[in-house]
């Protein structure tokens, strides 16, 4: 692929706006949970994980979760994200490769794994397994999650037509 670079800073820069875009979603008002986000941002890394490869996503991964950690939440938020978006990718590459998923199943298997590295790395945090007790609420917001940006994700990469 030509141009690869100015493709990635492109993923960065939307990557970012739709981390902003999800900053402005009161979605606290609609489901009252702490930590609930839709994951728009993880669109943009699915599609780098497509289109550019393993790689590459996980560059844009980790370069937009300390960027807007920076620019819209604190070091609390980048290590969250970090392990969910760590895990939830390695999840997803693994499943990639196999050639057995859809984009759909592997985008759901993302969101749900999002969520189990949040949890994990909260209970490691606040030293007490108690925490556990919410891990079935995030599975669900996950995997509902998971499955809007993976029918969004699989709609995109059908009209991608520059790669």
């Amino acid at each position: 692929m030509k141009n690869k670079t100015a493709y990635f800073g492109v993923f960065i820069a939307l990557a970012l706006i739709f981390s902003y875009i999800e900053s402005l979603i009161p979605i606290m008002v609609l489901i009252p949970i702490p930590g609930i986000k839709l994951g728009l941002p993880n669109l943009i890394v699915l599609i780098a994980l497509y289109k550019m490869g393993a790689k590459e996503a996980y560059l844009l991964s980790v370069v937009r979760v300390i960027l807007a950690g920076f620019i819209f939440g604190n070091m609390f938020s980048i290590i969250y994200s970090l392990a969910g978006g760590l895990l939830s990718l390695s999840v997803m590459t693994v499943l990639k490769k196999t050639e057995k998923f859809s984009v759909l199943g592997i985008s759901t298997a993302g969101g749900v794994m999002h969520n189990v590295g949040q949890i994990v790395v909260a209970i490691l945090a606040l030293e007490t397994v108690s925490i556990a007790y919410y891990l079935p609420v995030l599975l669900i917001t996950g995997l509902i999650t998971g499955i809007i940006i993976g029918i969004i994700t699989n709609e995109t990469l059908k009209r991608l037509t520059f790669f």
